[in-house]
């Protein structure tokens, strides 16, 4: 006679993987990157905006004291300036990052924090990327404003501080273990736990 079948074989809800929390759906990633984004790129443009009108151009301006000073320049190149022979180059690669970290969201992102990490971090190469094209001196050439001055560390923006904390927490996910795609992880689970069939079983 038979015996049934036992509860630790069962496919049902009281799975391993089951006790998972599923992925987002695409829609509800997309909606996380596009309306985080769309904060750190407005803040980013206000913040500019407000420096250009009312800083003087390179004459530091104490903040916080010396740990914090509001500094006015024009960046054409990277970090520390570097790059500055090659704006459009520099250009051309933060189109590029924005476009990928579009389609990396699209492919492999279920997370909500990985959706607010390239949220971060779109949101602040579309900041850049904007004054790049559309401040003198002219489309790919433009210097991106910067105005935020800490000791010893390049002067940045709100935009750069979206890319540098968008990464960091990419990295900080990596990290701790946690997957891009939680509901993948939930179907290899359920397919590595499907129970084997029992031989000599009536």
């Amino acid at each position: 006679m038979s015996q049934p079948a036992s509860s630790s074989t069962s496919a049902g809800p009281v799975g391993s993987g089951a006790r998972r929390r599923a992925g987002l759906p695409l829609p509800a990633v997309l909606a996380i990157v596009v309306l985080f984004g769309a904060v750190i790129l407005v803040l980013d443009q206000l913040s500019k905006n407000w420096a250009v009108a009312n800083l003087p151009l390179l004459e530091p301006q104490p903040f916080l004291g010396e740990l914090l000073q509001l500094t006015l320049l024009y960046n054409t190149g990277a970090a520390w300036g570097m790059g500055a022979e090659i704006t459009p180059v520099v250009t051309v690669l933060q189109m590029g990052i924005a476009a990928g970290v579009v389609v990396f969201a699209v492919k492999a992102v279920r997370s909500p924090w990985y959706a607010i990490a390239l949220a971060l971090i779109l949101g602040g190469a579309l900041g850049n990327i904007h004054d790049r094209l559309l401040r003198e001196p002219g489309p790919f050439h433009g210097g991106v404003v910067d105005f935020l001055e800490l000791p010893h560390w390049p002067v940045f923006n709100v935009a750069d501080m979206g890319v540098v904390g968008g990464a960091v927490l990419v990295v900080l996910l990596g990290v701790l273990g946690v997957a891009t795609d939680p509901g993948a992880t939930d179907r290899e689970d359920h397919t590595t736990e499907a129970p084997a069939p029992e031989e000599g079983e009536a």
